[in-house]
């Protein structure tokens, strides 16, 4: 190939991908219900988006289909990746059901997308805020966190959710992106409006690939055609702990064991001067920990695990000799502490008996001094 036809494949090449390069537009939902609302008393709501394309995305317009509902949306480019919020303020002015629509003009397409929020207004609604804190719209939950502890190979737990239907209608829970090791079972199936109903979440432990920490994002949909996001994801973690059945009392009696220098740390003062120098989204703040084997055999550890995505570790040695120690690395990174639900901890799996699931807690809030 002469230099001729290289300079053309490459501009060809460059075109291409300007002509691909473009923002993407996606809703967290297309519909979002909200439930029942009270009557002139305006209510606001967030319509969350994600640009999903590779290009800044630019919300040129959001018009309201009546001036029942009052808009704000943002004005600055939405990077590639990045999610943003439309606001809506409603007035509640007139009784009964409802299905309000915004037209979103973006410069993703030509074509304006629709999103809409459906419910009702009432004279009365009732609080269920104490009780059930998750507001989903249309549905309401006691928690969005199921935590299986303690699972040894073999096991088939069960853990439970109590969904609130706050509709009129009967409502069908549906959850979406379920693992191999989770099946999902409701009851009732169709859940009566402002009844209550619960998921049942059972773990096939056989079918966890590996010892330590499992966790994964489950959704669950409040209508037919629901989306998934952030609005309702579900976290699951299970933790799969080593057996030790087979260790004769010789074999215990020489087994390793596990000292930890701190076994939850308060990183709040650090994280505050962190952040006051402008450094939220340049550079982690670190905490070293000593991990020290008391025992009478080397002591290994399986796994090193953290719950949260603002948290990372280094280990400097997976493997500790009897009176032996070594250094473990806690690092926070300010800028994803708001992308997971995931508790603000780090998991150690090891091969001591009686320390074989250790846990660390990192506190950036100073809740730990209060």
């Amino acid at each position: 190939m002469n230099k001729q036809h290289i300079l053309s494949f490459l501009l060809l090449l460059t075109q291409c991908t300007m002509v691909w390069a473009q923002p993407r537009f996606v809703p967290d939902t297309d519909i979002r219900k909200v439930g029942e609302v009270e009557f002139q008393k305006p209510r606001k709501f967030s319509l969350g988006f994600t640009n999903k394309g590779d290009k800044s995305l630019f919300i040129k317009d959001v018009k309201a289909s009546c001036g029942c509902l009052d808009v704000s949306y943002p004005k600055a480019s939405i990077a590639a990746g990045s999610r943003g919020e439309i606001e809506l303020t409603f007035d509640a002015k007139l009784l009964g059901s409802f299905y309000k629509e915004i037209e979103v003009l973006t410069n993703a397409s030509d074509n304006p997308a629709y999103i809409a929020i459906q419910g009702s207004v009432v004279t009365e609604v009732k609080d269920y805020s104490d009780e059930f804190p998750i507001d989903l719209g249309n549905v309401r939950l006691m928690t969005n966190i199921v935590e299986f502890e303690d699972v040894n190979r073999g096991d088939y737990p069960t853990a439970t959710l109590s969904v609130l239907n706050t509709d009129r209608t009967a409502y069908r829970p549906e959850l979406m992106h379920l693992p191999p090791y989770l099946s999902a079972r409701c009851e009732p199936e169709d859940i009566p409006g402002g009844k209550v109903g619960t998921i049942h979440l059972t773990l096939d432990s056989e079918k966890l690939n590996h010892l330590g920490l499992h966790q994964t994002s489950i959704y669950l949909s409040r209508y037919l055609g629901d989306k998934i996001g952030e609005t309702n994801e579900i976290l699951v973690s299970a933790i799969l702990l080593p057996s030790f059945a087979d260790m004769d009392d010789e074999a215990l009696a020489n087994a390793p064991e596990l000292t930890i220098s701190e076994s939850s740390i308060d990183m709040s003062e650090l994280f505050s001067q962190h952040l006051s120098k402008g450094k939220r989204n340049k550079k982690a703040i670190s905490h070293n920990i000593i991990l020290s084997n008391t025992g009478k055999s080397d002591l290994h550890i399986k796994q090193v695990q953290v719950f949260n995505k603002a948290l990372s570790v280094n280990i400097a040695n997976s493997t500790i000799r009897p009176g032996k120690s070594t250094k473990l690395k806690i690092n926070v990174t300010a800028q994803y502490l708001h992308k997971s639900k995931g508790r603000m901890r780090v998991l150690l799996i090891t091969d001591a008996p009686k320390q074989a699931k250790q846990y660390i807690n990192v506190d950036v809030n100073g809740t730990s001094r209060e």
